[in-house]
């Protein structure tokens, strides 16, 4: 599946039963992030629809103990025939620049190009500024900051990432 993890990691579909292991490495890996809010916050924006019905676009890293260490929630546009959306990427914050995020997102951008998808889509809060800064170091484009875009007082950031190869290089 992933095939350039770092030793000891590996990879697979996420599963049901691996939602709650999820929602509680969330308030940790966040930081606290936005404080009690943001802990619910961050909880509703997962439900347990993304690891019965997505998991097939989805991907899931483990180490050898089987612990999480990280994961990628995202689907194919069921309206866009051109995109892909990264809903939720997490990553211990113990393995962060070490490749596992880039890995996660190359992996997606595979099965992306695979269904004929040129476009990545994603979004983050304002204040999530290391998500902002791996985005942008990812290739993506950022957007203003969408005032009330998941409801009053919610803002985010969108993201766009043009999968098209580029005379550069780039694209993903």
């Amino acid at each position: 599946m992933i095939d350039d993890l770092p030793v000891g990691l590996k990879a697979r579909r996420p599963v049901e039963e691996d939602h709650p292991r999820v929602l509680a490495v969330l308030d940790t890996w966040w930081g606290g992030l936005k404080g009690k809010a943001g802990a619910t916050e961050r909880a509703l924006l997962l439900p347990r629809l993304y690891f019965q019905h997505f998991t097939a676009s989805s991907c899931l890293v483990e180490d050898d103990g089987g612990e999480i260490v990280a994961f990628l929630i995202g689907f194919l546009s069921q309206t866009e025939p051109d995109a892909a959306y990264v809903h939720f990427v997490g990553v211990d914050p113990a393995l962060r620049g070490r490749g596992v995020g880039r890995s996660l997102y190359r992996s997606f951008f595979a099965l992306a190009r695979s269904h004929g998808r040129r476009y990545v889509h994603s979004i983050t809060s304002p204040e999530n500024t290391a998500s902002r800064a791996f985005h942008a170091s990812i290739g993506f484009t950022a957007s203003a900051v969408k005032r009330d875009y998941d409801g009053p007082g919610l803002d985010r950031v969108a993201f766009t990432l043009d999968l098209a190869p580029q005379p550069n290089g780039g694209g993903g």
